[in-house]
């Protein structure tokens, strides 16, 4: 093989536009730039993020943090506290009852931080990996249910 040989593929590389040469050029008189306007003219710049004077972006997004106002809240529990409560089913409904959590929100999930050294029936909307495996491996059962029914509007 020799290097000196080597070319590019077919198409890959393009003649640069030679612009403000003189009319014979093609692009001689007004040099691509068309005529008259702010961009026209010899020196023009143009700042960064300049948007012909509507508010640029980076003005119009808020500085400081964002919210989803779209975002999912749920109530969470993890396995551990799961372990210390006494029974063998829980539901929403019976966490509620009992105070362990105070607010359903878009429904419950269970998370997996903890042991579970007992057989459990665990009814919640969503479970995390780790979790569903550790109470499959207790021998016990993870019921997904349906959506919780929205009965206040959210703030």
């Amino acid at each position: 093989m020799n290097l000196s040989g080597l070319k590019p593929p077919a198409g890959q590389n393009h003649v640069r536009k030679r612009i403000g040469r003189g009319m014979g050029s093609g692009h001689g008189k007004t040099a691509t730039r068309g005529s008259k306007g702010q961009r026209a003219g010899t020196g023009f710049g143009q700042k960064r993020g300049f948007e012909g004077g509507q508010m640029p972006l980076h003005r119009r997004l808020p500085k400081r943090g964002f919210t989803n106002i779209f975002k999912k809240q749920y109530a969470i529990i993890n396995l551990e506290r799961l372990e210390k409560l006494e029974g063998d089913t829980f539901t929403p409904d019976h966490l509620l009852e009992h105070g362990v959590i105070k607010k359903l929100h878009e429904g419950l999930k269970v998370l997996g931080t903890g042991q579970l050294t007992r057989k459990l029936r665990v009814e919640a909307h969503l479970f995390s990996k780790s979790a569903l495996d550790k109470i499959q491996a207790a021998g016990g059962e993870a019921v997904v249910i349906g959506a919780v029914p929205q009965t206040e509007p959210r703030a």
